[in-house]
């Protein structure tokens, strides 16, 4: 047997006081009445008193704190099988990591907030699979979609600018790499069928569940002609939110030293001026339009993202995994119904018994 609250038990040391309290104070009544009163007296104004009744109604009440003590810490015995299922959609996250992104107008940086509002992201969306890609004008899946958050919190904290080969922002090559992305776990999935010997319809599937993608970036694309490659994705049946970050205002772009991190200066243009990095809403707004999701912004002061949280709320939801797990049965019910009983009874339990006798002394008076 095990207990679901052990510590309860910790008030059955209140029993043995109350007992001994108990036993104090009838001494020390019985005590005083003897001295006050005679036998005959007493017996006249209590008729039919018992004091066997009186110890009877204490001792259920006794008996009913002590099987709810134990009732309310839970005992567990016997075993059942449990089954969980894990539901959610298949959410890709695709993180800008072009040179405009460590921008300071967001504070720290453009790049850093978004990292932590992926966290915040990340750890309120259990329950689904959620990998994460990086893209500047190329693109690479840094973590495929999975259950394992802890890991790909790893994969998110990692992510810097300074690893891509390239500086600038192509959003064609985040959407053909999604693309991609989506297809794999597809395949996968067929895979597992076919080597489990049951049709893909008797196994938890990926398209069974939404697939979401969640773009975020400062907007500033240098490349043409996205719109075919997210078209691709919205005929696979991928529903595009895109988050914009930054400011109207914007900011100078910083340059670090690749070694050591240290700031070297600002990015400038080939004539020698600073060159200053803006939000820009218009090809976000575009892309989430066109991949029938919704627009989000983060600010410093304030992200929308809980918004999006809501959205995928709505969206249907697959199963991922089915565990069956053997757990102790509760039992408490029995101890605590025990204890009700016994509780009830006592509150039936006169002090004194009914008799002829004390019926007829109470006619006399």
């Amino acid at each position: 047997m095990i207990w679901e609250n052990p510590e309860a038990l910790f008030l059955l040391l209140i029993v043995p006081l109350i007992v001994g309290g108990y036993w104090l104070i009838l001494r020390y009544s019985r005590k005083r009445v003897e001295e006050l009163f005679e036998k005959r007296l007493l017996d006249t104004l209590r008729p039919g008193f018992s004091t066997t009744l009186v110890r009877t109604r204490f001792g259920l009440l006794l008996l009913s704190a002590l099987f709810l003590i134990a009732g309310f810490a839970g005992p567990k015995l016997g075993t059942e099988v449990r089954e969980i299922e894990q539901k959610g959609v298949d959410l890709l996250i695709a993180l800008d990591l072009s040179r405009s992104m460590n921008s300071e107008d967001i504070r720290p940086s453009r790049l850093e907030k978004a990292k932590f509002e992926i966290s915040r992201l990340i750890q309120q969306s259990e329950g689904n699979r959620i990998g994460l890609l990086v893209f500047t004008g190329e693109a690479f899946l840094q973590s495929p979609l999975t259950l394992d958050h802890s890991a790909l919190r790893m994969f998110l904290d990692v992510s810097d600018t300074r690893q891509m080969p390239s500086s600038t922002t192509n959003f064609k090559s985040a959407f053909e790499m999604a693309s991609q992305a989506f297809r794999t776990m597809e395949a996968s999935l067929i895979a597992t069928s076919e080597s489990d010997s049951r049709p893909v319809s008797e196994i938890p599937k990926s398209d069974q569940a939404a697939n979401v993608l969640l773009l975020i970036s400062d907007g500033e694309d240098q490349s043409e002609g996205f719109e075919d490659a997210l078209k691709v994705l919205t005929e696979e049946e991928v529903t595009v939110f895109s988050v914009g970050i930054g400011s109207e205002q914007g900011g100078p772009i910083p340059v670090y030293d690749e070694d050591s991190g240290r700031l070297l200066g600002y990015h400038r243009s080939q004539d020698g001026s600073v060159v200053y990095s803006r939000l820009q809403r218009g090809a976000l707004q575009k892309i989430a339009a066109l991949g029938e999701g919704e627009y989000y912004e983060i600010g410093n002061s304030s992200s929308s993202l809980d918004r999006f949280l809501g959205k995928l709320d709505e969206l249907k939801k697959g199963t991922f995994s089915s565990q069956e797990f053997v757990d102790f049965k509760n039992q408490y019910q029995w101890l605590v119904g025990a204890g009700l009983m016994m509780l009830s009874l006592a509150l039936f339990i006169p002090e004194t018994r009914f008799s002829r006798k004390s019926r007829r002394s109470k006619d006399d008076a």
